[in-house]
């Protein structure tokens, strides 16, 4: 009869194969399903009928008899698609506009030395802390002077004074990061300093832009008081103010509309995320380390 004798080493490399396993693999699994369940939550409920949907007795994870209904309503009785064209026209020139003076101011407090610009960089972190309860009665008297409530111009110009600190903060870290030596060759070949900050630095700091970038459309898309005060009609609303205020009437809540549009809402945010989250990360830690 053959006796197989495992080595001593294969039994310590299946050792740690385990332990890496109980480390890495379950703790990852765990943190997967606990971020997709709310995802997970709002397609079946999207997906349920409104008998599925007020039977407190059965609280299941799957859908029994699936239909569209509550798509077919958000689309057909309500405005979601002018919500999302609205959406994406404010959520796209604010972070346009916030990336701009964000690149701008942060390229000048990086670079250049003049009195007070250390207090003035900090300074422009701060706004960046103070709340929206405070601001919004202020700016609605600015935005009713400039004749522009219930216009998407109303947020358009009100969103970037959220974004545009935190861009400034954030790509002022990652211009530090990138040696002077190579803007100062670029000045003495005869470029300025608007010349050397597109051809040299941008292309340098992309992964900080991308990243305040994505924090700019996120927040943006999600914004909600702003909305609120400055949208009135519902042709002006934006997909979080539409969506509360058109299927939310009293204590009535319709949760499969609901559910059905806070999903589809979600998708534009999670496919851009998708695409720059390498350099959403690399952005992140390089603002953070020399910020």
């Amino acid at each position: 009869m053959a006796i197989s004798i495992e080595h001593p080493h294969e039994r310590h490399v299946w050792r740690q194969r385990g332990i890496y396993i109980l480390r890495v693999y379950i703790p990852l699994t765990l943190f997967v399903l606990v971020t997709l369940f709310p995802f997970y939550w709002m397609f079946t409920t999207s997906l349920k009928t409104n008998q599925e949907l007020i039977n407190v007795r059965e609280l299941i994870l799957f859908v029994k008899k699936p239909t569209l209904a509550h798509y077919r309503y958000l689309f057909e009785q309500t405005n979601f698609v002018r919500w999302t064209v609205n959406s994406i026209v404010v959520t796209v020139t604010s972070t346009a506009i916030s990336l701009f003076c964000g690149a701008l101011a942060g390229y000048s407090l990086s670079r250049l030395r003049f009195r007070g610009s250390n207090v003035l960089g900090l300074a422009i972190f701060v706004t960046y802390l103070i709340p929206q309860t405070l601001l919004f009665i202020p700016l609605t008297r600015v935005i009713d002077q400039f004749g522009m409530l219930n216009s998407l111009w109303a947020m358009i110009l009100t969103y970037p004074t959220l974004l545009i600190p935190f861009c400034t903060w954030m790509l002022l870290g990652y211009f530090r990061t990138i040696p002077v030596e190579l803007e100062e060759s670029a000045l003495i070949d005869g470029a300025g300093r608007l010349r050397a900050l597109v051809s040299i630095v941008l292309p340098l700091a992309l992964p900080g832009v991308l990243s305040a970038g994505i924090f700019a459309f996120t927040l943006s898309w999600n914004e909600y008081m702003y909305a609120l005060v400055f949208s009135s009609s519902t042709e002006i609303k934006t997909i979080p103010v539409g969506l509360t205020s058109e299927l939310i009437t009293g204590d009535v809540f319709f949760w499969g509309s609901l559910m059905a549009g806070a999903l589809l809402g979600s998708v534009p945010v999670a496919i851009f995320y998708s695409f720059f989250v390498e350099h959403y990360v690399a952005g992140l830690t390089a603002g953070a380390v020399k910020g």
